[in-house]
């Protein structure tokens, strides 16, 4: 066992604001790009309903959305 002082792992500092490191931000923007851009909505239920009918078809497509959050940088050798 490891000393607590020592790790196997190194933590790495990234800077607070980093979208293209973080998975979420590739759904929003595939999200916005295919599903919910150039759309003008009539009521704040019309976009909870836009946004839930593109999450719904996005879960739908497993294969989607692990090529949205993954990246060639990532992938284990």
């Amino acid at each position: 066992m490891l000393p607590p002082t020592e790790s196997p792992a190194t933590a790495i500092r990234l800077p607070s604001r980093l979208p293209e490191l973080n998975p979420v931000e590739n759904v929003w923007e595939y999200l916005r790009k295919n599903n919910l851009a150039l759309h003008v909505y009539d009521t704040y239920d019309d976009i909870v309903d836009a946004c839930c009918n593109a999450w719904n078809r996005l879960i739908a497509a497993p294969a989607s959305l692990t090529s949205i959050t993954q990246r060639a940088w990532d992938l284990a050798s």
